[in-house]
């Protein structure tokens, strides 16, 4: 922080590395880091199945395979139709967006200056601190849903749904068109807005700790403390958040497939 005030401080870290200035820019670290996190859940998955045994498994073969029975219950318990695509999503979801959330327990200050060293001025390692990632993983959860409503009722079955509920007359199907659009855009927007406004908060936490460890000499011992409190808390928080969008996806596909059984 040295030679920034507080504000540039903070407005620093909250700077997106972008193709351009203008609206319709490419935030490249988001999606560097999302990459990345792809690569590292695939890497560990495609590790373990290759030196899986039938013997008695090591300690990351272990958890493996407790992560994936977990999640299988999970989704055969809320999904009642084909589990063959539903299930292998629900884990990666869960696994992808866990490690995001959980790039946000390394120093706030580690990546910035890190990339800095390579002429990079400006990074923010958390992706689903930004909201066009999280909107964007939510519309692929939007198109699921209204795939899995096509497939259960067809697509006559989608018009019916959205004109002729909740109110089975011709005349009110302007009334019920608007009912069921909001309905079915909130879950996306609930999604992406629900994860963002978390690690969004816990990324901002993160600073404003490193900014009172900097400019206040009195409380700087209470750095390493706070930072070590908030990041243990935060466990929690990446891990639930995780659970939470795979869970509501899970619901959310489910409640497309089997509406018409209702």
């Amino acid at each position: 922080m040295s030679g920034q005030t507080t504000s540039e401080y903070i407005g620093h870290h909250l700077q997106f590395l972008k193709t351009g200035d203008s609206f319709w820019n490419v935030h490249i670290d988001t999606l560097f880091f999302s990459v990345l996190a792809a690569i590292i859940f695939l890497a560990v998955f495609r590790s373990v199945a290759k030196k899986a045994t039938s013997g008695v498994p090591g300690k990351l073969q272990c958890m493996v395979e407790i992560l994936v029975e977990w999640i299988n219950g999970i989704v055969k318990e809320n999904f009642h139709g084909p589990r063959n695509v539903v299930a292998p999503l629900a884990l990666t979801i869960f696994c992808w967006v866990f490690i995001m959330n959980a790039i946000d327990l390394i120093p706030v200050d580690f990546l910035p200056q890190l990339a800095g060293l390579f002429g990079i001025h400006y990074l923010r390692a958390v992706p689903t601190a930004d909201i066009s990632a999280t909107l964007g993983m939510s519309l692929c959860v939007f198109a699921l849903i209204l795939f899995y409503t096509v497939k259960s009722k067809g697509f006559g079955g989608l018009v019916k749904e959205y004109t002729l509920h909740p109110f089975n007359h011709w005349s009110l199907i302007p009334v019920n068109f608007v009912l069921e659009s909001v309905t079915l855009l909130a879950k996306p927007i609930s999604l992406a807005f629900r994860l963002f406004g978390n690690m969004y908060a816990g990324e901002l936490i993160f600073i404003l700790i490193a900014v009172m460890y900097s400019a206040n000499a009195a409380i700087a011992a209470l750095g390493i403390p706070l930072h070590l409190a908030w990041a243990i808390f935060h466990i929690l928080i990446v891990t639930l958040q995780a659970f939470i969008f795979m869970m509501l996806t899970v619901v959310y596909l489910s409640i497309a497939y089997n509406k018409a059984e209702h």
